[in-house]
């Protein structure tokens, strides 16, 4: 069985407020949601981890409530934390609207080979791998037909 997320503890098999953990993940959103870095708020709530793992923290719905936990914070809470994350990322470049015409969409088509019959000339897979490659015959873009059995 999985750990329960901070904040919670298991009794008699049902999720159970831990009130002095429940603090520090309220402190954590309380902190956050006040412009404190994740790292700030983190050890302002006495949590220790890394940026990822605190960001799961504050991404992990199950705070909300639901049949099994029992809520730890408000809906509003909650979602003032995931648009302060947003924007934050975005504001780094970590974010790609795709919905913003101006910046456009990038061009990523899938690729598809043509290959001829392979046979096995390798027993070591590295070498199979690069002889593989090497049998490539034609790149055909997203959209064309491949007629080849290969593709």
């Amino acid at each position: 069985m999985r750990k329960a997320p901070i904040g919670y503890k298991i009794e008699n098999g049902k999720a159970v407020i831990d009130e002095a953990a429940a603090a520090q993940v309220r402190m954590l959103f309380e902190a956050y949601n006040s412009g404190m870095s994740l790292k700030e708020a983190a050890d302002k709530a006495g949590l220790e981890g890394y940026h990822s793992s605190i960001g799961r923290i504050l991404k992990n719905t199950r705070y909300l409530g639901d049949d099994y936990y029992p809520a730890l914070i408000d809906r509003d809470t909650f979602e003032k934390s995931q648009l302060i994350r947003y924007e934050k990322a975005k504001s780094l470049g970590r974010v790609y609207d795709y919905s913003d015409q101006n910046q456009g969409s990038p061009e990523r088509k899938p690729v598809r080979f043509k290959l001829g019959k392979i046979p096995d000339r390798y027993k070591d897979p590295y070498e199979q791998a690069a002889f593989v490659y090497g049998l490539i015959e034609t790149e055909e873009a997203d959209g064309d037909e491949c007629n080849s059995h290969s593709c």
